[in-house]
């Protein structure tokens, strides 16, 4: 690819170039017809010095008839936004036509309110802020997915003072490196001695109560006969019946709270378990990796409106997402990650999240660090393309569902057939494979890394979690029924 300073585009072939713009090859011709010399002897007046060319075999973009092009996004400082980042920064967007600003937001309600009122094009979201704003809980507003950003990387973290009772419950857990995954079995006793002496609920952050960092410390709690609290409609906190309240925390303030001791522990997203360890302030004691392998995390979200109104562009952004993606998990030939090292330094910047690229790449480069004494690899603690991860399954949508339901925020029971016509209504896989199709049409993807054409967007049911039951996409009823804690439903 050839392209000079003002923008222009060539592409040189087997012997042939591509046509130059009229405006160029007819400079000081007659008005008459133009000759194949004439032509030649405007191309060779051409000042090609300042060009580069890109000689590599891949096809150029197809150039989209794009709506909008001038774009803004908004994003948490988060290690998961790096394909929104990454995107940005090694010109995938730019490739798309897109001129595209990356803003930060100081909390997740301040990002979905400025997408809906449209200051923002789309963000970086939790996978359950499009469900939950298109369903009503909370704000009400048609949010769309076609794209999911990553699996996994979430820890929860306590503080110094828990981790040593736990350990004292559970003398294994004294260990320099003890067994994982870690329960909330040894944290029961904690919470219902501090119950009894408190007269309240045991003090614990999460993100969002949307978020996949609420679900998950719930699932965790629960798992261990340890209760988070239900929603109602008076009680729109989730706090009836805690053991455990569960409070929200914006994630880079996650930290100075645990250290004030506001909270006792929380869930979190990277950097910010991480940043207790290096500031000996807390001890992660285990990931969402070992509470549900391969779990959903963040979306890349728009209104519903927006995606109709500039359908060419929302493709261009998704072609530029899966390549971003793709790039953040490319590895060499013994499987070793190689872009990440720079994804954390690109990251780093106070642009973007803003930690040390020390902090950040503990996890972002497959390491992860419990305590100095415990540091595991864990290649798949962030997930942005293999395993299908960007693909928008309607599984996932379903599972955040059957949690909502599970813990009260959906009030009321549900078909099953609700839960499936909900999924196909946020998220769009019809999107993401035109994107990738585009793309492998230009040599930039292969065609393995899509699922089958006849794939019906259902992972298969996994037991993969961290009490060892079976989810099924396909029976929400029976997912939901299976736990002893939270709302049951009528088969």
């Amino acid at each position: 690819m050839l392209r000079n300073s003002v923008g222009f585009r060539f592409f040189l072939g087997s012997g042939w170039l591509l046509l130059l713009t009229l405006s160029l090859v007819c400079v000081g011709c007659s008005s008459g017809d133009i000759t194949l010399e004439d032509l030649e002897a405007a191309a060779a007046k051409v000042d090609v010095s300042d060009l580069e060319i890109d000689e590599s075999d891949a096809a150029p973009a197809a150039m989209l008839d794009l709506e909008k092009s001038d774009l803004k996004f908004g994003f948490i400082k988060l290690t998961d936004c790096a394909p929104l980042v990454i995107a940005k920064e090694k010109g995938y967007f730019e490739d798309e036509g897109l001129n595209v600003t990356l803003e930060s937001q100081s909390n997740w309600k301040i990002l979905l309110d400025n997408v809906i009122n449209g200051q923002l094009d789309g963000a970086h979201m939790l996978a359950g802020q499009p469900i939950g704003a298109t369903i009503g809980i909370g704000t009400k507003s048609p949010i769309v997915t076609a794209y999911s950003l990553d699996y996994n990387g979430n820890g929860i973290t306590v503080s110094n003072a828990v981790w040593e009772q736990m350990q004292e419950n559970d003398p294994k857990l004294k260990s320099p490196a003890p067994e994982h995954p870690i329960s909330a079995e040894s944290l029961k006793p904690i919470v219902k001695d501090y119950l009894a002496d408190q007269g309240k609920p045991f003090p614990m952050g999460m993100v969002f109560p949307v978020s996949t960092h609420n679900y998950e410390i719930r699932y965790w709690l629960a798992a261990a006969g340890i209760h988070p609290g239900m929603y109602t409609e008076s009680d729109l906190n989730g706090f009836q019946d805690a053991e455990v309240q569960l409070s929200t925390v914006p994630p880079p303030q996650m930290p100075q709270n645990l250290e004030a001791d506001i909270v006792k522990g929380y869930c979190v997203g990277e950097p910010w378990n991480q940043k207790a360890v290096i500031a000996g302030i807390g001890v992660p004691v285990t990931t969402n990796y070992d509470i549900w392998k391969n779990n959903p995390e963040k979306v890349f979200g728009v209104t519903k409106a927006w995606a109709e109104e500039n359908s060419s562009t929302h493709l261009a952004v998704i072609k530029a997402l899966i390549r971003a993606g793709r790039w953040l998990d490319e590895t060499d030939d013994s499987g070793a990650l190689v872009n990440r090292q720079e994804a954390a330094k690109i990251l780093s910047s106070k642009d973007y999240v803003g930690a040390e690229e020390d902090v950040i790449d503990n996890s972002m480069t497959g390491t992860f660090v419990f305590q100095k004494t415990d540091v595991r690899e864990m290649p798949d603690f962030n997930v942005f393309f293999k395993y299908y991860a960007s693909y928008p399954h309607y599984s996932d949508c379903i599972w955040f569902l059957t949690q909502m339901r599970r813990w009260g925020q959906i009030t009321e029971p549900k078909s099953a057939d609700w839960y499936e016509e909900i999924a196909k209504e946020v998220y769009k896989p019809e999107i993401y494979r035109q994107a990738a199709e585009l793309l492998i049409s230009e040599g930039k993807m292969d065609a393995s890394e899509m699922p089958a054409p006849d794939y019906d967007g259902y992972r298969e049911p996994t037991s993969e979690f961290i009490d060892g039951n079976t989810y099924d996409g396909r029976d929400p009823i029976g997912y939901i029924n299976s736990f002893a804690i939270g709302n049951k439903e009528e088969l």
